[in-house]
């Protein structure tokens, strides 16, 4: 026994692999609101400026149908990580979960000293002592300005940080929004401190939703019975003690000593099986492994499948058909995405006739003007000023010509602000000759800015197709 415990080599614990993740997603979470290419930020939906900025591009909001396709990636991921590994966006990326940690860990525990222990989170600290009461003042208070933080870093993904600092020195006339971040703090005052891991237990849906996700090949923390022994028969606990189980089961190696069940931030005892509070957080996994690891032996509570651990089939399976299923469909609306996202027009323009079909006029020269008036409403979405102009594109194999007449030069438009134009088309030229009816002719309208040489752009142009109404014969004659 010597020898294998010499050999036997403890594994590095989940906890600290956690707070790496941990780590990560507050900086990544605090920092990219703050990250700026060409004006625009990673992520920001801004109903105050009507904008969606994505990965540094910026759409207006009659293109946010591309956010449908960001929510079917959120909830795709999060299922497909399920199918995968169970609950570890519980335990190891949800806000809740870090939130706590943070609060429970290192205010309470590491900072003030309040609780005795991280490996003891069924031991409330005792509030009968006055020092203790002091200190947990105090922890309230710290964990307070970190919650207006956490508040004020989640309106920054809605309303920018330079914006949001520029609204301080006049808080009174943004009070909505100073108001949402209080909100946000105060529920994650109450949340943190008196609601605690009964959000996750009573509170969260993903819990309910979970179980219908799971299969045989999910990983999660599972307590071994063939190794351990059955501490459980069903919802009632047989044994309490290490010799009362090897009485039925001699090779049982479970030692009883509970610190399973003490680390546990949601109060179950992983041993009793699967259980809808279980968050995945595998506290219970390097609290056995501690002990176990002192008796040179790998622990009972692993992060496997039922497929290995309970059943003995054989090994996971991670790449499975629906797993499979929930990569093809991530990598298909992303791609969607992509391509949709890459299609963003730089400039809006919707086109409207008016309602009189058309107008005319006789010239001295015989011929008869003929004009069509739309109305184009038309808005900058780049950060400068730009000129702007207008060209029609008549259909192939057409006689004659239709020109724009008014506008009658580039116009100045403003970022931001829509624009509204009354252009007027015009030809003088005999376009059909029809005796019976008014003739609809199929146009394109060429929308394009002007670069610094005046010349058009080749980032800023769009298209649209309108229509040109030309008068039969006899309102020809008639305007003669």
């Amino acid at each position: 026994m010597s020898e294998k415990k010499k050999d036997f080599k403890i594994p590095s614990p989940w906890r600290h692999k956690r707070y790496v993740v941990y780590s990560i997603a507050t900086i990544v979470s605090l920092v990219l609101p703050w990250i700026v290419i060409n004006g625009n930020h990673f992520f920001l939906l801004s109903f105050d400026k009507m904008k969606l900025h994505l990965a540094f591009v910026q759409f207006d909001m009659q293109q946010l149908y591309l956010m449908p396709f960001l929510l079917m990636l959120l909830f795709l991921g999060i299922f497909g990580m399920t199918v995968v590994g169970g609950r570890v966006f519980c335990g190891w990326v949800c806000p809740q979960t870090v939130f706590r940690v943070i609060y429970r860990d290192l205010i309470e525990t590491k900072i003030l000293k309040l609780r005795k222990r991280i490996k003891n989170k069924q031991q409330e600290p005792d509030m009968s002592k006055p020092e203790n009461k002091v200190k947990k003042v105090i922890a309230v208070l710290i964990w307070s300005v970190l919650a207006v933080i956490a508040g004020a870093d989640f309106i920054w993904y809605f309303i920018p940080p330079e914006d949001f600092f520029k609204y301080l020195a006049n808080p009174m006339d943004h009070t909505t929004t100073f108001g949402f971040v209080l909100g946000v703090a105060f529920f994650l005052i109450y949340d943190i401190v008196f609601l605690k891991e009964n959000f996750c237990i009573y509170v969260c849906p993903y819990s309910r939703v979970q179980s219908v996700l799971y299969d045989d090949h999910t990983v999660m923390a599972l307590y071994n019975e063939h190794r351990g022994g059955h501490i459980y028969e069903g919802h009632e606990k047989k044994f309490t003690k290490q010799k009362e189980i090897q009485v039925e089961e001699p090779q049982a190696e479970c030692t009883t000593c509970e610190s399973c069940v003490t680390v546990c931030p949601t109060h179950i005892d992983i041993r009793q099986g699967l259980q809808l509070e279980c968050i995945n957080c595998l506290e219970c996994v390097d609290a056995c492994t501690t002990v176990m690891g002192k008796l040179g032996k790998p622990s009972l509570v692993t992060w496997s499948s039922d497929y290995e651990i309970v059943d003995q089939k054989g090994k996971t399976k991670y790449f499975r058909p629906k797993v499979l299923a929930y990569i093809a469909l991530l990598v298909g609306i992303s791609i969607i995405l992509g391509v949709m996202g890459s299609k963003k027009e730089h400039m809006l323009l919707n086109i409207n006739k008016e309602t009189r079909l058309y107008s005319t006029k006789a010239l001295p020269d015989g011929k008869v003007r003929v004009d069509n008036s739309f109305v184009f409403l038309l808005q900058n979405t780049e950060h400068n000023k730009m000129k702007f102009y207008f060209d029609v594109i008549p259909p192939k194999g057409m006689k004659g010509k239709i020109i724009i007449v008014k506008p009658a030069k580039p116009f100045m438009a403003t970022p931001g602000a829509k624009k509204k134009k009354i252009v007027t088309l015009r030809t003088t030229d005999v376009l059909v000759d029809d005796k019976r009816k008014d003739t609809i002719i199929p146009i394109t309208i060429h929308a394009y800015a002007l670069d610094a040489n005046g010349s058009k752009s080749t980032k800023i142009s769009v298209y649209r197709k309108s229509t040109f109404t030309y008068p039969k014969e006899s309102v020809l004659k008639a305007a003669k």
